[in-house]
């Protein structure tokens, strides 16, 4: 019986900035891979994490919900099992669901809809690494700081080449595998979603990579911003960061975005593995595409290092969508975000009609803009992480990125003109009706210290547990994966031809002269 509902191959890169992209305007990173997602897919210019720091971006991701709804505060926030997600939703269609790779989901469900881990998660799952709103200028030992600029360049071997390699390997043989099975009475369409850990800093990566760029390429930061003139909380993400304190000079700059566009390549490198295999199985003439990234890096520009803020480099994210076969390729204009991937797959599983959902989405399905309707321009922000001491609002809409947190000044730019975000509009008399209807819109969707009581709640009930931990014998939250060896390669349950037979593709006729 043939197969109705498509394939879903989601490949997600960490720390990946927009504008770095050729499809988005960057002129040095070397991506023909994804050059081609683009170029034959549906490329959303105008796309955000909504919430810029690893976990909590993920846990809206898959839930479809804004992090204040479902707690995800920081990186060690617990994500709640009683949350439906993607997997959930296409495990309900029917679908395979599994996942390879990074995800960092904290606390003891490590599945969260999966059917599947094909890996364990290169972050903890415990709830180590929470802020602490209470006492902001104390710096834990585990916050970034500038190692990864001042030890920037080319490597051998790290902890992320380790991860991302076995990650591709893994979803390699597990589409492989989805082919074997097509055609048979257990199959089922799937959804895999693959996370690669790169180009996330540390910035290093090996010299195969590092010389595919000639130092002369590697551009500086376009402006950068005195520390004494940036704005409240960009001071503060210094401090943690430990900017404050350290002195770059342009060369390491350059190390460190040298080796980013290497980690890059690398990870373009990675989607064309993927993308072969599916030529390869056959599995791509029914397999939609979905590329995207976790947030951005700031990468030096304005003085700014890492993600954790809603300017562009940090919060802006790469998003594609490749089937052909279904979806003219097209550019949209129009903001959306990661959290509007829920609704879409969803969709996408359900005969392009919506599920009936288990609770309230926040999202909205992408799947206008796919078939060239009009769908919605805005997108909605919250944070709630390190560098923080009460939530960071943003509202993105039309031309406008409208940016708030109580004890800072507002911010409010025109990136139809202001693409670099230079000129806050605050104090400009020509947008003040705009400015106190994004302050009124602002007031009425959000109850600021209500959420930071909530915020600091939590951060007091995970500080607690966490110490306990430490004392006895401590749980281990973190996703083992487990391989039945008594099914694997060759056993003699089986008989050896059925067997060689079944673990061959493509199947071998009994006449075949090939």
């Amino acid at each position: 019986m043939p197969q109705t509902q498509p394939n879903i191959l989601f490949i997600m890169a960490d720390q990946l900035a927009a504008p770095v992209l050729k499809t988005y305007g960057g002129n040095t990173a070397k991506t023909p891979n994804i050059d081609k997602l683009s170029q034959g897919g549906v490329t959303f210019d105008s796309a955000y994490c909504n919430s810029p720091l690893c976990a909590p971006s993920r846990y809206v991701l898959m839930t479809g919900q804004l992090p204040s709804k479902i707690g995800a505060w920081d990186n060690a926030a617990e994500f709640p099992a009683d949350i439906p997600t993607y997997a959930h939703y296409l495990r309900h269609a029917g679908y395979q669901t599994a996942l390879s790779g990074k995800m960092h989901f904290c606390g003891p469900d490590q599945l969260h809809g999966f059917e599947q881990r094909l890996t364990t998660d290169i972050y903890p799952a415990d709830y180590g690494w929470f802020p602490d709103w209470k006492n902001p200028q104390e710096r834990p030992t585990w916050y970034h700081n500038m190692s990864s600029v001042t030890q920037a360049g080319p490597t051998i071997r790290t902890n992320q080449l380790d991860f991302d390699d076995e990650v591709v390997f893994h979803a390699k043989r597990y589409l492989f595998d989805r082919a074997k099975e097509a055609g048979s009475n257990e199959a089922r369409p799937f959804c895999l979603t693959v996370s690669m850990t790169h180009p996330h800093d540390p910035y290093a990566t090996p010299k195969e990579y590092w010389d595919r760029y000639e130092d002369e390429d590697i551009e500086l930061p376009s402006f950068e911003i005195p520390a004494d003139e940036q704005d409240p909380h960009s001071k503060r993400l210094l401090h943690v960061y430990q900017m404050d304190r350290t002195e770059i000079s342009d060369q390491q700059i350059r190390n460190a975005r040298r080796a980013y566009y290497g980690s890059i390549s690398y990870v373009d490198d990675k989607i064309g593995e993927l993308m072969q295999v599916l030529e390869d199985s056959g599995l791509d003439d029914n397999t939609i595409v979905v590329f995207s990234g976790d947030h951005g890096d700031m990468l030096g520009e304005r003085g700014l290092w890492y993600k954790m803020s809603y300017f562009e480099w940090s919060a802006r994210v790469p998003m594609l969508v490749y089937a052909p076969k279904l979806f003219k390729a097209a550019r949209v204009s129009q903001s959306v975000s990661t959290m509007d991937l829920l609704p879409t797959f969803a969709e996408l599983a359900n005969n392009g009609k919506a599920p009936d959902y288990a609770m309230p989405l926040d999202g909205r399905s992408l799947l206008p803009h796919l078939q060239g309707e009009t769908g919605h321009d805005e997108v909605i922000g919250e944070y709630m992480g390190e560098g923080a001491i009460a939530p960071l609002f943003m509202i993105r809409r039309a031309n406008f990125k409208y940016v708030c947190s109580k004890g800072d000044p507002d911010q409010l730019f025109d990136l139809s003109c202001d693409p670099q975000e230079r000129n806050n509009l605050t104090n400009d008399e020509n947008h003040a009706q705009l400015l106190s209807e994004f302050r009124a819109e602002a007031n009425q969707r959000w109850d600021s210290d209500a959420i930071s009581e909530q915020v600091i709640i939590s951060q007091q009930r995970r500080r607690l547990i966490a110490a306990a931990h430490k004392l006895g014998v401590t749980p281990r939250w973190d996703h083992q994966p487990i391989f039945d060896a008594s099914q694997m390669y060759m056993r003699n349950h089986i008989d050896l031809d059925d067997l060689e037979a079944g673990a061959r593709f493509p199947r071998v006729t009994e006449n075949n002269d090939n």
